[in-house]
């Protein structure tokens, strides 16, 4: 299928790997791993044909068809969910223009003896069949189940993509992928935008995939449940054996652990016979005898272990100042996008030194939360920060906020203050970026790695209460563990949003489950929290909320439209998903203006030019809110 021999690439003269081959057939499903920087993401762009190698060869068979699920993407915007899923069946929608074009011209003509006549009949039989063959007739529905697999509701997908955030566009991008019937994915961290139930539909898409998968994450339980082999590239070489993840590293443990005996077994036999060596030289009865065994020993093939990168970033979150007791006080915080209502009714109180998890599905209110506490949105209701509250907030997508053309050591000196300037490269040192590496433009790093250096950015500035939103994603399983002990030995109070039930153990002492608008308090750790759900993991929760869910809800007969009615009700749903994301734009405008009327009027530009662009948006909202109550209603008409 696909043949790697001798591959090698090189950055700046230095080689990131050299001479690597092996080979994917069928059914392999491999999960490639290493380190941040190893060079996993280079090596899907080279498989995907995006990148050459300085050195050796891909070949494949003729015709193979490969996906790549790439960190970035570039998303065409202004398409609905469907339309751009739909991009995935290319042929069948040239197809079915075709199709459309010959019926109406069978329908209007009337020569129906003439030759050209004929020839669209016998163009419309052709292409019928070989629409048939795609799966004209069922990739509708197909692109239907695998968008619900992925987490998307069928009242979402006559919404523009526009309005969905980069992970759920990912998921999208995802659907395509799997759509496309390719026979190699390339799949770069898919399961970093999924929550867990999506991540549980992939892993069981993916177990009964018949061509080739090649898969770059750091999610140890996605890898064990998926994969049939394992691939390292570690210190420019790769390891590979047909062993899942943990299987492999045990595996590995081992051959290492032999490899180290055998040679402290051959280096005593090389002591033992340069010892002899230096004493039959001495003799010339015995000259010959010690050329002999000169001859024999470089003969011997040295055994070599297996170099290990024990190269590990060093992370210390130091305490600001001692806060208050009470560190963050909220009372009947509710949130809301439109119509749709994340938080209601919150109450949280949180005291000095707490380790707090923020656990359930995706769109149950984590992130909203968080960035209400950090002072990033606005909200209905109270929160206060205790006396002498210092906040450090790592969002998920904090490595997106880097400058890609600048330099690692720049975005640290641009963000730094006189009294830390200084440390910035010892600091950029702890976190394995040294010597000329900080010369590096930020655009060029991995995912990890820029994670790595939104970290190491954070620290710049005092904290005491710190707020980490996903800060395992892109991270590699070591950098994790180093992370994770870095957080035990904080002294401050930490809040922690994560689906990672490993990184999670023994790391919090209180679990808050967000579920339906609410929150519900767990007086223990991560463990304490599955007990009392009574499940072994978050997947097993999963599975019993949707198992709940489909007992609980009866699906009603779905109303027969015509086509014309159809697609009145796809327009009209796009006119509503628009207005839903302005009123949801107004609404944070307004809250910004309403945060400078409470300035003294001095520091007001210009009074009436200010109340008059107050008042304009203010009416501007409510005259959009009308407007979707009017049209939601007559969509609810429509459709009853």
């Amino acid at each position: 299928m696909l043949n790697i021999h001798q591959l090698s690439v090189s950055f700046g003269g230095e080689y990131l790997f050299e001479d690597i081959s092996f080979r994917l057939n069928p059914g392999d499903r491999v999960g490639l791993i290493g380190k941040n920087g190893a060079g996993k993401s280079t090596m899907l762009k080279m498989l995907a044909k995006e990148m050459q190698p300085d050195g050796g060869v891909i070949s494949s068979d003729k015709n193979i068809r490969i996906g790549f699920l790439k960190q970035d993407i570039d998303f065409v915007l202004g398409n609905t969910v469907l339309q751009e899923a739909y991009q995935a069946f290319q042929e069948i929608i040239s197809l079915e223009l075709q199709l459309d074009s010959i019926n109406t011209q069978l329908a209007e003509r009337t020569d129906y003896e003439s030759e050209s006549y004929s020839q669209l009949i016998v163009d419309l039989s052709d292409l019928t069949h070989r629409y048939e063959i795609l799966g004209g007739y069922n990739y509708q529905g197909k692109t239907e189940r695998i968008l619900q697999g992925l987490g998307f509701k069928r009242s979402d997908f006559d919404k523009l993509t526009d309005t969905f955030s980069g992970g759920w566009r990912m998921r999208i991008e995802l659907a395509k992928l799997l759509l496309q019937d390719n026979d190699v994915l390339l799949l770069d961290e898919p399961t970093n935008h999924l929550d867990i139930e999506s991540i549980i539909w992939l892993e069981e898409f993916l177990k009964s995939y018949s061509g080739a998968v090649v898969i770059v994450s750091h999610d140890k339980m996605f890898l064990d449940n998926v994969t049939n082999r394992t691939i390292e590239i570690s210190l420019g070489r790769a390891y590979d054996y047909n062993k899942p993840y943990s299987q492999y590293l045990e595996l590995r443990a081992e051959i290492r652990a032999l490899q180290l005996n055998a040679q402290k077994n051959q280096e005593k036999q090389i002591q033992q016979t340069e010892k002899l060596i230096e004493k039959f030289r001495a003799k010339a009865s015995k000259a010959s005898m010690a050329q002999s065994l000169i001859k024999k020993l470089d003969k011997v093939d040295r055994i070599e272990v297996d170099d290990e990168d024990t190269a590990v970033m060093n992370v210390r979150f130091p305490v600001s100042v001692n806060p208050g007791r009470v560190v963050i006080e909220a009372e009947n915080v509710a949130k809301s996008y439109g119509k749709k209502e994340i938080l209601k009714d919150i109450d949280l109180s949180v005291e000095r030194s707490s380790k707090i998890a923020f656990v359930g599905q995706n769109g149950q209110g984590k992130t909203t939360l968080a960035k209400i506490i950090v002072g990033e949105l606005d909200y209905k209701g109270h929160l206060k920060l205790g006396h002498n509250v210092q906040l450090g907030y790592f969002a998920q997508n904090q490595a997106e906020y880097l400058d890609g053309e600048k330099t690692i050591l720049d975005t640290m000196l641009d963000e730094a203050t006189d009294s830390n300037r200084v440390k910035v490269r010892d600091m950029l040192g702890s976190f394995l970026f040294r010597g000329d590496q900080v010369d590096k433009k930020v655009k060029v790093l991995s995912g990890g790695e820029r994670n790595r250096l939104a970290l190491c950015k954070m620290l710049l500035h005092p904290f005491n209460v710190l707020v980490m939103d996903e800060p395992t994603n892109h991270l590699d399983i070591k950098s994790k563990n180093v992370l994770k002990e870095a957080l035990k030995n904080f002294e401050g109070t930490l809040i922690l949003v994560s689906h990672d039930r490993d990184f999670l153990q023994g790391l919090t002492d209180r679990v808050y489950e967000f579920r339906d608008g609410k929150l519900k308090e767990y007086l223990g750790d991560i463990d304490f929290y599955l007990e009392e759900r009574k499940a072994d993991d978050f997947r097993a929760i999963e599975k019993k909320s949707e198992v709940n869910e489909k007992t609980v809800v009866e699906k009603k007969p779905q109303k027969q439209l015509s086509f014309e009615e159809q697609k009145e009700l796809k327009g009209l749903k796009n006119k509503i998903s628009k207005i839903e994301s302005e009123i949801s734009t107004l609404e944070m405008e307004l809250a910004s203006l309403e945060k400078e009327l409470a300035k003294s009027h001095s520091e007001l530009d210009s009074e009436s030019e200010f109340f008059e662009k107050y008042n304009r948006k203010k009416q501007h909202l409510e005259k959009q809110t009308e407007l979707w109550y009017e049209l939601t209603e007559d969509l609810q008409n429509k459709t009853n």
